[in-house]
């Protein structure tokens, strides 16, 4: 219950009423960040991170990364089915909304 309180202190203090959230600036979702998203997600999947390398095509309303990955690293960036690579398209996807372009994301092998 102490705690309680103090949180509704510090929300005080900041200047919101109890139960209003104050809205945060959205992040900048431009395309070195989203170049960057990709970098790392791959990163995290292969054996072999320092040969990720993330190329980006620019058109006028979609944006195209081309993923390269160590070629014994191929199959855990696509995953069963294509399962993997699928996900990193839909984050991607979701991603792009913000910066209001379509973002396509090609595995090259």
């Amino acid at each position: 219950m102490n705690e309680d309180m103090e949180h509704d202190e510090d929300m005080e203090e900041e200047g919101a009423e109890e139960g209003e959230r104050r809205e945060r600036p959205a992040a900048d979702p431009g395309p070195h960040k989203m170049k960057e998203l990709i970098e790392q997600m791959a990163r995290q999947l292969v054996d072999t991170p320092d040969k990720v390398v993330v190329r980006e095509v620019a058109g006028d309303r979609t944006v195209i990364y081309e993923l390269q990955v160590d070629g014994t690293d191929l199959g855990k960036v696509i995953g069963k089915n294509g399962r993997t690579a699928r996900a990193m398209r839909t984050i991607l996807q979701a991603a792009s909304v913000k910066a209001d372009k379509r973002a396509v994301l090609e595995i090259i092998e």
